[in-house]
């Protein structure tokens, strides 16, 4: 057991525990000097320093994340990252709004930056790389189905339909006990089937990654396929150590992407750049694993692992978020504004159509992959105006 976790516990994942955490500190010591306005030099300098850290504690999550995807097989190896990133960022969210000062539309905003960065560029740029290098590749459509399905009706719940019942952009207070009721139980019920009855809808089916390794003979069969339970069971001390350890590389990330937040406000208002692109960078680099864990999926074919890190995580960013920041409204009696403009209202559409329409097609393309990144390119330009 001692040899396994050191084997886990190796010298670079102890050093980006320490650069990561260690970063965290330094910014909690030095929070007077990094106060806005800051002296232009120190500002770069910060900046360069807090993102070569997320950087760096970024491919240590994502080293943790192939070995438990490997172990434990999608859809659970890819929803692992997908949770720990998303419920770090939930967390942080309820935090903002339970602090001092009026934080009525930052669900709104960090959910739609990242919606437009999951359905749009990830997304667009793994499907422009894997059909480049491979062609074009086989998804799982009905586990496709399943996450767009999910993704439409949270939309809409979340973006459009306060606009049209509620008032002033926020849902009424007799409206938000049904909205998160809803929202909640569509979201655990996913969950259950997932991991349960349909968690084959979300397999591999290219038959490029399904070939009969060399090593077993034609008239051989492969190893039965051990079930989740099994798995963990025979391997609990690894799964363990990695998921703590992801955790705690994770954490960093998302804490240093908050805090590098007024920075990057003061930084961009020196330079005449809008607000809202400060939410943009933020959500990047937030979900910069899952980015890369996605990109180094499309490289390898592996196109329905794209999807359970994209979709999926795009289903548990509005599944959780939207009704903890509704729940801590009605707690607090504060306005949650969630109807988006009609710009982003339209880009948003836009998005929804095109992914269906792009995962109804029996395979994916680069061509999709291209158009996905139009719309991005598009939501870009809409900052700026």
């Amino acid at each position: 057991m001692t040899a396994a976790i050191r084997s886990i516990l190796t010298p670079s994942a102890i050093v980006r525990l320490i650069l990561g955490w260690g970063a965290f500190a330094a910014l909690l010591i030095a929070g007077p000097l990094l106060t806005p306005p800051v002296a232009g030099p120190l500002l770069v300098s910060a900046l360069i320093v807090i993102v070569s850290v997320i950087l760096i504690c970024a491919f240590g999550v994502v080293h943790e994340a192939e070995h438990l995807a490997r172990r434990l097989g999608d859809p659970y190896g890819s929803l692992v990252l997908t949770l720990s990133i998303v419920l770090i960022e939930v967390v942080l969210i309820a935090a903002v709004l339970l602090g001092p000062g009026d934080h009525a539309t930052i669900a709104r905003d960090s959910v739609m930056a990242v919606s437009m960065i999951i359905l749009n560029a990830v997304i667009g740029l793994c499907l422009l790389v894997a059909g480049l290098r491979h062609g074009s590749l086989t998804h799982n459509r009905t586990g496709v189905s399943t996450y767009l399905s999910l993704i439409i009706v949270l939309a809409a719940l979340a973006f459009a339909l306060p606009a049209l019942i509620g008032a002033n952009g926020s849902y009424e207070e007799w409206q938000e006990i049904p909205i998160i009721v809803l929202t909640i139980g569509i979201y655990a019920f996913f969950l259950y089937r997932q991991m349960g009855a349909q968690a084959a809808d979300f397999h591999e089916v290219d038959q490029r990654l399904l070939q009969i390794p060399a090593e077993v003979g034609a008239g051989d069969s492969a190893p039965p396929k051990l079930s989740i339970g099994e798995i963990i069971s025979t391997h609990r001390t690894e799964i363990i150590v990695r998921l703590a350890l992801l955790i705690a590389t994770v954490t960093p990330i998302v804490l240093l992407s908050h805090d590098m937040a007024s920075l990057l406000d003061d930084g961009l208002g020196r330079l005449g750049a809008p607000v809202a692109l400060s939410g943009v960078v933020i959500a990047l680099i937030v979900f910069l694993p899952e980015t890369i864990t996605s990109i180094r999926a499309a490289w390898q074919g592996e196109i329905q692992r794209v999807s359970n890190l994209c979709h999926g995580a795009q289903v548990s960013t509005v599944g959780l978020t939207i009704p903890t920041v509704l729940l801590i409204g009605l707690l607090t009696d504060q306005p949650i504004v969630l109807a988006e403009s009609p710009a982003n209202l339209l880009l948003l559409t836009v998005t929804l159509l095109l992914s269906v329409t792009t995962f109804a097609a029996k395979k994916v393309t680069a061509i999709h992959g291209a158009a996905h990144l139009v719309v991005f390119a598009i939501f870009g330009i809409t900052l700026f105006s």
